[in-house]
């Protein structure tokens, strides 16, 4: 689970709804001080995250002169989303892209962490002309690590008999070392996290974790996919896509690529400033 450091954006940013042609998205909508645009980011958090994901890069791109736009996605967080597992499909989630995109301005920079980046592949891979690149965070190019397809397939079963506020104890008592230091995990969680996780949809945490465990190989459609400019960005270590794997997917895209020293899986929450610059380096020369 993603840590972004708060939950309240910074004097840049404001927290709206973004109307779109498939319904409102819960944003956080960051722009330059002085208000002359470079460009505009759509920013795709990813499996069990929000928006306040990339809380912590707005202000360096807002300053660098890019408006950044971070999605809650349909189930996730502030953003309403149906009890019907369908609505969740890839394909619904990638439509959803192109209406933000639409709603955004058009001509955005596409940038999706994790699960956020498969959708993003997905989106491309409908309709590209909304894009003027693409930058795949932490997000590899098939399903997930074999250790993190058993979290989500433990995940979902606990959602099949618990409800999230059960489940929620329950990933704390997890992430304890020992049984004696649970209470420690407990007293020391953050409350906005928990109730960032309670308003999440479970249909939508249970079909994208399908997805996640089930995701074909489309690197070579996407590469298939130009002029449009690749970056593949990620932290040292990723214990979700192996960063050799990542290396390799850069290859194969011919792709831009990015590691991020001091990062993880997250390093939009890692090392955000580091990650901003990383984009807006990419951004610049194109």
């Amino acid at each position: 689970m993603s840590r972004p450091p708060t939950f309240v954006p910074p004097p840049c940013a404001r927290s709206l709804r973004l109307p779109t042609a498939r319904g409102d998205f819960a944003v956080l909508d960051a722009r330059p001080p002085a208000g002359d645009v470079r460009g505009t980011a759509l920013l795709l958090p990813g499996y069990t995250g929000s928006k306040e994901d990339f809380i912590a890069m707005l202000e360096p791109l807002a300053e660098a002169g890019y408006r950044a736009v971070a999605v809650d996605g349909r189930g996730q967080y502030e953003t309403d989303g149906p009890s019907d597992q369908s609505a969740y499909a890839q394909s619904e989630l990638a439509h959803d892209v192109l209406a933000q995109a639409a709603a955004a301005g058009g001509r955005v920079h596409l940038v999706g962490h994790s699960l956020g980046g498969q959708i993003a592949r997905a989106a491309v891979l409908l309709d590209a002309s909304p894009f003027l690149t693409l930058t795949l965070m932490s997000s590899g190019p098939a399903e997930i690590s074999p250790a993190q397809r058993q979290r989500v397939e433990l995940l979902a079963d606990a959602l099949g008999v618990m409800t999230m506020d059960e489940v929620w104890s329950a990933m704390q008592a997890m992430d304890a070392a020992a049984p004696e230091d649970f209470d420690a995990v407990r007293n020391g969680h953050r409350e906005d996290l928990r109730r960032r996780w309670l308003r999440h949809n479970p249909a939508q945490l249970l079909v994208t974790g399908r997805q996640l465990a089930a995701e074909p190989d489309r690197i070579a459609e996407l590469a298939s996919v130009r002029p449009l400019p690749k970056h593949v960005l990620s932290g040292e270590r990723d214990d979700t896509w192996p960063v050799p794997l990542l290396d390799e997917m850069a290859r194969r895209l011919g792709a831009h690529r990015t590691v991020v020293q001091g990062a993880e899986h997250s390093p939009n929450t890692d090392r955000p400033r580091e990650t901003a610059q990383a984009l807006v380096r990419f951004w610049d020369r194109h």
